[in-house]
């Protein structure tokens, strides 16, 4: 249990930090490198904000260990993660997918933590 804490609260520190940056663009310098990176890829602006968006929902709701929605929350984490590490190694050199490996490797223990959870939501 104390390293599933431990994974949730660094998953939760990076996220809620990319995610507001998406969200908000308060920080311009690598607000402007993820705007040029999501364009080399296909995606716009809006793209980037629903990104931003799953990544602050799975930044809080992974704090919900005790029910469900903290599996959701890092399916959400997993899922952003797997989409950057796809973008990466198309569009760019595996190198820079590579904090997107570690927070995908990190979100994957967590959704394995709670998987019985996650499999009683299923009817």
């Amino acid at each position: 249990m104390t390293l599933t804490m431990v994974f949730t609260g660094l998953l939760s520190a990076f996220f809620l930090f990319a995610s507001s940056i998406k969200i908000l663009g308060w920080q311009k310098t690598i607000f402007d490198v993820q705007v040029e990176m999501f364009k080399s890829y296909g995606l716009n602006r809006r793209i980037m904000l629903l990104v931003g968006l799953a990544e602050l929902f799975g930044a809080i709701a992974i704090w919900c260990q005790s029910t469900a929605l903290g599996g959701l929350g890092a399916l959400a984490l997993l899922g952003t993660s797997l989409g950057a590490i796809s973008c990466h190694l198309i569009f760019d050199t595996w190198k820079q997918g590579v904090p997107a490996m570690i927070t995908g490797t990190l979100s994957a223990y967590v959704v394995w933590v709670n998987l019985d959870k996650l499999l009683a939501l299923i009817p």
